[in-house]
C-alpha cells in the first residue's frame, strides 16, 4: 500500500508533467497607430524648435562692397533738360502715344505749335528717376509705355483738348497745371473755367456795384434830412411855394 502511494506521489525518472496544448486560430495584426490630426500637425510644425545658427567668426566672410552706379553724361543732360521743362512751363500734360505714325505726330506738332504748345520726348526711366526726388513725384505712375509731354508757358488746356480731340492715337493721362496736379477729368473741368480777364472784369464790376450801393445808402439819409431842413426853413420864412409843396406832400 505504501509502495503504491509512493509510486503515485514520487514521479518516475524521465517523467514529464502532462501538458495540454490549446490551439487558437491565427489573427492578423490590425491595430495601427492613429494618424495625427491636421490642426495638431500644423501646431507641432509651427512650434517646432529651430536652433539658432552659430554666428560666423569675424573675418570668416569677405566684406560686402556696395557698388554705386554712376549716371552717364546723357542721363545727366536729360535730367537737366527735364528740370528746365518743369521749371519754365505752367502746363505739363502727360499723354499716351498709341503707336502713332511719324506723319500723324508731325501734324499734331504743327497744330499744337499754333497755340505755343510743344511736344517733348523723354525715356520713362529718366522721367521716373527725376520725379522721385522732386515735388511732382505723384506724376511718376503715369509714365508707363510710350508717353509724351505736352508743355506750354501758359495754361492753354482748352486749346490742348480741342487739338488732341482730332488725334485718336493720343490719350491724355493727367498733368500739372500751375503747380496743381490734375487728372483727365480735372483737365476737362479746368478747360471749362472762364479766362482770367473775364474773371477779373466780373470781380471789378461786382466790387464797383457794391461800392456804389454802399455810397447810395450812406448818402440817402443825409440828403433826405437836408431836404426836410430846407423845407422847414422855407415854411418858417413864410414862403408860399414851400407851403404849397408841404400841403401837397
Amino acid at each position: 500500500m505504501a509502495a503504491t502511494l509512493c509510486s503515485k506521489i514520487i514521479p518516475k525518472q524521465g517523467w514529464l508533467p502532462l501538458m495540454q496544448s490549446v490551439r487558437h486560430g491565427s489573427k492578423a495584426v490590425t491595430r495601427h497607430r492613429r494618424p495625427m490630426h491636421f490642426l495638431k500637425k500644423k501646431l507641432m510644425a509651427v512650434t517646432e524648435y529651430i536652433p539658432p545658427k552659430p554666428a560666423a567668426a569675424r573675418g570668416a566672410y569677405p566684406p560686402e562692397t556696395i557698388v554705386v552706379k554712376e549716371e552717364s553724361g546723357l542721363t545727366l543732360l536729360k535730367k537737366k533738360q527735364l528740370k528746365e521743362v518743369f521749371g519754365a512751363n505752367k502746363m505739363i500734360v502727360v499723354a499716351q502715344n498709341s503707336a502713332s505714325s511719324v506723319e500723324d505726330m508731325m501734324i499734331l506738332k504743327y497744330k499744337l505749335h499754333k497755340h505755343n504748345i510743344s511736344v517733348k520726348f523723354f525715356p520713362n526711366e529718366i522721367l521716373q528717376s527725376f520725379l522721385s526726388d522732386s515735388a511732382y513725384c505723384n506724376l511718376a505712375p503715369l509714365f508707363i509705355g510710350q508717353t509724351v509731354l505736352l508743355v506750354s508757358n501758359e495754361p492753354k488746356v482748352k486749346e490742348l483738348l480741342k487739338t488732341v480731340r482730332g488725334s485718336p492715337q493720343i490719350t491724355l493721362l493727367g498733368g500739372c497745371v500751375e503747380n496743381s496736379i490734375l487728372s483727365t477729368q480735372g483737365l476737362l473741368s479746368y478747360s471749362k473755367l472762364p479766362s482770367l480777364t473775364v474773371v477779373q472784369g466780373e470781380l471789378v464790376s461786382g466790387l464797383t456795384m457794391l461800392t456804389s450801393q454802399t455810397a447810395a445808402l450812406l448818402q440817402r439819409h443825409p440828403s433826405h434830412l437836408s431836404a426836410l431842413l430846407t423845407q422847414y426853413v422855407k415854411q418858417q420864412s413864410g414862403d408860399p411855394e414851400a407851403a404849397t409843396s408841404s400841403g401837397q406832400s
